[in-house]
């Protein structure tokens, strides 16, 4: 095993959700000497966690770190709360505004924790991203200062102690430099960068690649379509955050082509195995009935497409996913449709746009 790297501060960790990608970083924290706490709606997992370091739900075989304390069902209590150096927030995007909503009176405007966030979606309704969720909640001062992180990173893997590397971003370079210090270790190698809104989108869009690439799978296509997919959902996915305002280069990043890769080529992807059935002829409701986790990329795929349309910017792939998921449409056929597209220009950014992001960025008083 790599050997682990000393912190010089013990951080108070408050983590939201108990899920696998929250269960995993809190043993990931906890074993790194901080001090954890883990918030679960579920008494019975509280119950159980506190007694046997086991999640009943997740990661069963895995012993979780002694330093970790579940919490909950009730939402944690302000003392609790304000005693906390980080809040770092696991819960899919659909959640995550009445989570903040609940946490606003529970904050001691004077001394804030940091904020992190490692959900990867676009929230249904408002189509907006999780900085904005934040804004809108919480103020434009938390976030401006919020934290993201994002990467090819499967929970499993995690707390097995396996290498892996993320991006740490947020638009407070000194913010996105704490969180890193958190949790950098020679196992969960952290690279940070000042780009949220563009790892926002990456982290997002990749899902619904992959749910493309589990439909090709599940059709019978083997590796050439794999990649073919992995490159045009990229260039799609490039085209689609150049036009939103972020930086094209985000997406070469590890939040970017990263996650990207990994989750279109790992049948135990949660987004890769909702394709794959789907492509075996499932119906939609019957997989997520049965699934047993969320797939983030079955929701993100309306919010994408209203995005793809007022942008105005060309997303095939994608706009094939939401038929299959939303308007009935069959796998092979809307494949087959694809497929007979004519040739196009391989490289096809937008120059122009720019306004969702503009937008925000109004929203948080920084569009000086």
């Amino acid at each position: 095993m790599l050997p682990r790297q000393q912190c010089d501060k013990k951080s108070k960790v408050l983590v939201f959700g108990a899920g696998n990608f929250g269960s995993c970083l809190a043993d990931h924290l906890g074993d790194s000497s901080h001090i954890v706490y883990m918030w679960s709606r579920s008494e019975n997992l509280v119950k159980h966690f506190n007694q046997y370091h086991r999640n009943p739900e997740v990661l069963q075989d895995h012993q979780f770190a002694e330093s970790i304390t579940a919490v909950g069902p009730e939402f944690p209590p302000s003392e609790l709360v304000q005693e906390m150096d980080v809040l770092l927030f696991a819960i899919p995007t659909e959640g995550v505004r009445e989570t903040l909503t609940a946490l606003k009176p529970t904050l001691d405007e004077t001394k804030l924790p940091l904020f992190i966030f490692v959900n990867k979606g676009i929230e249904i309704k408002t189509r907006a991203l999780t900085l904005e969720i934040i804004a809108d909640t919480c103020g434009p001062d938390i976030a401006k200062v919020a934290t993201f992180i994002s990467g090819p990173s499967f929970a499993k893997e995690i707390v097995k102690r396996q290498p892996t590397s993320v991006s740490v971003v947020s638009l407070s370079p000194s913010h996105a430099e704490q969180a890193s210090q958190l949790f950098h270790q020679p196992w969960f190698r952290c690279y940070t960068g000042d780009d949220p809104i563009g790892v926002e989108l990456a982290g997002a869009l990749k899902n619904v690649y992959a749910i493309a690439a589990g439909m090709a799978a599940g059709l019978g296509f083997e590796n050439n379509t794999r990649a073919m997919l992995i490159t045009r959902g990229l260039a799609e996915m490039t085209r689609i955050g150049t036009a939103y305002g972020a930086s094209p280069l985000t997406f070469l990043t590890l939040a970017g082509v990263g996650d990207l890769f990994l989750t279109c080529s790992s049948s135990t992807s949660r987004n890769y195995t909702v394709g794959h059935r789907l492509g075996q002829g499932e119906k939609l409701d019957h997989i997520i009935k049965t699934l047993g986790s969320v797939a983030e990329g079955v929701t993100t795929a309306k919010g994408l497409k209203a995005i793809v349309d007022e942008l105005g910017v060309a997303a095939p792939i994608a706009s094939g996913v939401y038929d299959v998921l939303y308007e009935g449409r069959a796998v092979e056929e809307r494949a087959n449709e694809l497929l007979s597209l004519p040739p196009m220009s391989e490289l096809d950014l937008s120059v122009e746009g720019g306004k969702p992001a503009k937008r925000l960025m109004a929203k948080l008083g920084l569009d000086g």
